[in-house]
């Protein structure tokens, strides 16, 4: 694999200063396009051995470009705040935006590589990873960005003459440290790893160019050019992105389905619920301070129909909780800066460190639900984000994240019972807007979504639960329960015994729950708390 990147490439002066006026003008002219078009953006890998003139062939891409629109980052051991988070957080986060240029020296190859060669993980773990990196790559490319992925590579001979004259040079010694001469002793090792690296993870989408290192002018010179005709080369493509290939929906020959199965009658006394509700939100409060939650960050994803009770079951939960301790993101229509990233990149911000917890009003399955339904996003760009989820939600988890994802539903009529409600009340009528109404004429479409939804992204580490919730009382409680025993799982703890309730007791509830239930068909009680539209 790294035969032709040891013929002894050479560039002489001469030639070299002929071509770098032209190649500087061309990049900087196609920059500016770059930035004009603004509908995409260029990720740019600098990997390879040490010495081969990795940093070097950064600085001259400053030298030649808009240092303005260009972003660098280097990634080294993570800290401790970036051991908090899933892994994959940290270059998430520095994804540069549509119309820029982003260099990382160092990338998501490097940790698993010095993992491999110190042996620490096995060759099996290493392909998975490799496999998880091409999804991500996948993903980027799927969203519009350019990757380019370069390799840097020194014959042995060639890397320990490069380290003898680097650490000659007073003004670059510095450069050269201990590591640097151990890491020569693990060459074979590393060509062995870098090799198969490169084989499995050298993608259509996102290709590995090796480019030999051993002259400055050479490697500086082809990693400019190369950079320059892909981005001339992805400007002048005014064709249709392929779809992606992505499995074909199950069709549905019957009326069953998993929302059509739920028993949306099931109902709480309000005795009950106020019990109830105090029993779990304090065992709730106490697992969140046990001890073994400081290993885990809890991510509660709360999705549902309008004016099914999203906002009032969360309330519940919150209060819960140490204000210190949870953020509540509320996830509206995405703004320009999160148009200008990948779909995902909005959420992984504000992924949680590890003994904290996130809140979720609206989720990243926007994109399967309204902008499927709506058209806001092509069916290639829906269809392929099942998968792409799956392993966010999978990254969350492998870094110890507990997902707990919720839908709430409930009956046509019972909404509109709430919208009506909201529409009286002056205080709550902001909470009810046309495109809700809007939404009720495409119940049939959104529930067809809902429940693909349910189907392609329920897995065991992200399971869902649906929530029958024409009833806020017993909504909440099974929120809340649901929570509370997935932590004693999570965390290997004593669940919570099941409160025992007599006989007389039950035969009273059920009473009870009778007659709850034809004061609310009757609406005698729109005013209490259990009839309130706003929550």
């Amino acid at each position: 694999m790294f035969e032709s990147a040891e013929l002894g490439h050479k560039i002489d002066k001469a030639t070299y200063r002929e071509e770098v006026p032209a190649l500087r003008a061309a990049l900087l002219e196609t920059q500016e396009l770059l930035r004009g078009n603004g509908s995409f953006p260029v990720i740019i890998l600098i990997s390879g051995v040490d010495g081969s003139g990795k940093g070097d062939t950064i600085n001259a891409l400053y030298e030649w470009m808009d240092p303005r629109y260009l972003s660098t980052h280097a990634f080294y051991a993570p800290t401790a705040e970036e051991k908090a988070r899933p892994s994959m957080w940290r270059y998430w986060r520095a994804l540069p935006r549509n119309g820029r240029v982003g260099i990382f020296s160092g990338s998501w190859y490097s940790h698993p590589i010095a993992e491999r060669i110190a042996k620490e993980i096995s060759s099996a773990d290493f392909d998975q990873k490799m496999d998880q990196l091409n999804r991500f790559e996948a993903m980027l490319v799927n969203e519009g960005a350019l990757v380019l992925k370069f390799w840097i590579h020194l014959a042995k001979d060639a890397q320990q003459e490069r380290l003898k004259s680097i650490e000659a040079n007073p003004l670059t010694k510095w450069r050269v440290t201990k590591a640097s001469w151990d890491r020569l002793k693990t060459y074979d090792k590393l060509q062995e790893v870098a090799g198969h690296l490169l084989r499995t993870t050298s993608t259509p989408g996102a290709p590995w160019i090796i480019v030999e290192g051993t002259d400055d002018r050479y490697r500086s010179l082809t990693v400019g050019k190369t950079i320059l005709e892909a981005m001339q080369k992805r400007l002048a493509d005014k064709s249709e992105p392929s779809s992606p290939v992505a499995s074909p929906l199950s069709p549905r020959i019957d009326s069953l389905d998993v929302l059509s199965a739920l028993d949306l009658s099931q109902s709480l006394p309000k005795d009950v619920y106020s019990t109830e509700l105090a029993r779990w939100q304090g065992r709730l409060a106490e697992l969140m301070r046990h001890p073994k939650f400081a290993k885990h960050a809890l991510i509660l994803a709360f999705e549902g129909s309008d004016a099914a009770g999203k906002g009032g079951a969360i309330r519940r939960v919150m209060s819960a909780m140490d204000a210190r301790q949870y953020r509540i993101i509320p996830v509206a229509a995405p703004t320009q800066e999160d148009l200008a990233h990948p779909y995902l990149w909005r959420f992984w911000r504000h992924m949680p460190r590890l003994g904290r917890v996130t809140i979720f009003d609206r989720t990243w399955y926007g994109r399967v639900l309204v902008e499927r339904v709506e058209g806001f996003c092509s069916e290639a760009d829906w269809s392929r984000a099942y998968a792409e989820i799956n392993d966010f939600e999978h990254d969350i988890n492998h870094a110890g994240g507990i997902v707990i994802k919720f839908w709430l539903q409930i009956s046509d009529e019972e909404q509109l019972k709430r919208f009506e409600g909201r529409a009286e009340i002056e205080h709550k009528r902001f909470k009810i807007t046309e495109e809700d109404w809007r939404n009720r004429e495409k119940a049939g479409p959104y529930h067809e979504a809902v429940c693909d939804m349910i189907d392609r992204t329920s897995s065991g580490t992200a399971p869902w639960t649906v929530v029958e919730a024409n009833d806020k009382y017993f909504a909440r409680v099974k929120i809340i329960r649901t929570i509370c025993q997935r932590l004693e799982t999570e965390l290997q703890v004593e669940p919570l015994k099941e409160a025992k309730v007599s006989k007389s007791s039950k035969a009273k509830e059920a009473l009870e729950a009778k007659e709850a239930k034809e004061a609310k068909e009757a609406n005698d009680e729109q005013g209490s708390e259990k009839a309130d539209p706003s929550e």
